[in-house]
């Protein structure tokens, strides 16, 4: 079957365009790090060997990637709805709290099997609870979803600061955090876990989280395709009117997509609060959630595409870091830039190339 005029191809969208942007976005990073005097190419190898090339940074890269699968995710569902949630952050920082209360308030009573189940499902469900809202008034008063994610983002950071300030902080710490869990309520270390099959690894963060967003990678793409709930919620954000022709409910649908939305986000408290730090404290989600948005992008909010592109963001926080401490010139704020770059390219200019491949590809088919 011929393509529509002016369409790319699948494969050119969804694997070759988003490879021009990245390749772009390098470049002129590249050209950035010739002007302050250091090498583009001596760079990209401190970054690579930072983010793969020993055992330590590998689990930190995996580490970092876990968080992005969630947010990316959370990002992709609503965005199949036809939602923009900026939320992420907020949500992933209500479901980190969600499981450390659970943990505090249940770990002197519950074993490991039934406890860490019951904080993973804290998590979803306190990040499901702070998308619930925006949710509804979107859908039943018509207040726009951007709008008020944005605002409760800010109303997360309040409520933790409130919590850990004057509620759940530690009497005999200095510092805003709970106290630490009972180590029931962690979750194993990926290379304990290898430690136990005879296999020497690097200590690093990386616990058994990353394979729990592996399984919401395919739960979601089963729902989003293979479902009469999926379809439901392609429908609502490809054409909202004709969706209530085929007896569909917008309102409905958003409300539960950005329930789920918010849960998916919410996982990220499974990996950072019961997976790394075993206590509540502050800024525990590092931006995790608005990065979400750069990965959902360019994933094209496909499962597999926003691993790739997780991994990418991964590897470049942890060769990042490595890179800012080899190369004195280059500091944590020019690792931001890359990432920004990486940002303009995928998302402001995601169609640069999308003219220049249709008549290369058309010319090629003709």
């Amino acid at each position: 079957m011929s393509q529509p005029a002016g369409a790319l191809p699948g494969w050119a969208n969804k694997a070759l365009l988003p490879a021009l942007n990245i390749i772009s976005a390098f470049l002129v990073t590249g050209i950035v790090f010739l002007m302050i005097g250091e090498s583009p190419i001596e760079a990209a190898k401190i970054m690579l060997y930072g983010a793969f090339g020993y055992q330590e940074g590998f689990g930190y890269t995996l580490y970092y990637t876990t968080n992005f699968i969630f947010t990316g995710l959370a990002v992709a569902v609503a965005f199949h709805a036809g939602l923009f949630n900026i939320g992420g952050e907020g949500q992933a920082y209500i479901g980190g709290l969600g499981a450390g209360l659970a943990c505090l308030a249940l770990d002197a009573y519950l074993p490991a099997w039934i406890l860490i189940p019951l904080a993973v499902l804290a998590s979803a469900l306190f990040g499901a609870a702070w998308a619930f809202l925006p949710g509804y008034l979107q859908a039943r008063r018509g207040s726009h979803v951007v709008i008020t994610t944005i605002m409760f983002n800010f109303l997360a950071s309040s409520l933790m600061v409130y919590l850990l300030s004057h509620v759940l902080k530690d009497p005999g710490q200095m510092s805003s955090s709970s106290r630490e869990f009972a180590e029931v309520a962690w979750l194993p270390f990926i290379h304990n876990i290898l430690a136990g099959m005879g296999i020497s690894f690097d200590e690093s963060p990386l616990n058994v989280s990353f394979f729990l967003a592996l399984v919401c990678c395919v739960l979601v793409w089963l729902l989003i395709w293979r479902t009469r709930w999926g379809y439901e919620l392609r429908t609502v954000g490809s054409n909202s009117t004709a969706a209530v022709y085929a007896g569909i409910k917008p309102a409905k649908v958003i409300i539960w997509v950005m329930c789920l939305s918010g849960a998916l986000a919410g996982l990220v408290g499974v990996n950072e609060i019961l997976g790394v730090q075993h206590r509540l404290l502050l800024d525990f989600s590092a931006g995790y959630g608005f990065v979400g948005i750069a990965v959902a992008l360019m994933g094209r909010n496909h499962p597999v595409g926003i691993v790739l592109a997780s991994l990418l963001f991964g590897a470049l926080y942890q060769g990042g870091a490595e890179l800012a401490f080899d190369m004195p010139n280059i500091t944590r704020d020019m690792v931001v830039m890359i990432q920004g770059l990486i940002i303009l390219f995928c998302g402001a200019l995601e169609f640069m190339y999308r003219p220049l491949l249709v008549r290369l590809l058309s010319s090629k088919a003709a």
